[in-house]
């Protein structure tokens, strides 16, 4: 687990002044641990197994909140229920998705940001975040 994206996770929780309950810091802790992304189905079966299950509702309204306050992110790597990830401090976050396999491939900030920076000034405007998702076919599948 990334002790330091938790702790700028809870850090942001508690600055937009919300509590950490019990049930935050475990889904929180959940989010951090995996580093693929996971739907709220996997939140709940990861909670379950822990020492202390948090309920449907609970798993929820959690990410909905911590989706309000852009700590978390939805993403759509499959059709259905989104899949969420923890953002880091700098606000950024790309992938290539394979439709066929589903397979993800995290991109380094540094390959994109030369591209952030040339949008920016094209439309004049100071980018402080992005989340990215491009599609295409895998060696493997093409």
């Amino acid at each position: 687990m990334s002790e330091l994206l938790l702790e700028t996770a809870i850090a942001r929780l508690k600055s937009s002044g919300y509590k950490l309950t019990n049930a935050r810091r475990a889904i929180l802790e959940i989010l951090c641990k995996h580093e693929e992304h996971l739907t709220s189905a996997d939140v709940l079966e990861k909670a379950a197994a822990g020492k202390q299950p948090i309920g449907r509702a609970s798993v929820f309204r959690t990410l909905d909140l911590l989706t309000e306050l852009s700590i978390i992110r939805p993403t759509y790597l499959r059709p259905g229920a989104p899949n969420y990830i923890v953002m880091p401090e700098s606000g950024h976050h790309a992938h290539i998705i394979c439709p066929q396999c589903s397979r993800v491939i995290e991109i380094d900030e540094c390959e994109i940001d030369s591209l952030l920076e040339a949008l920016g000034e094209h439309h004049e405007i100071e980018i402080s975040g992005h989340l990215l998702e491009l599609y295409g076919k895998c060696k493997q599948c093409r």
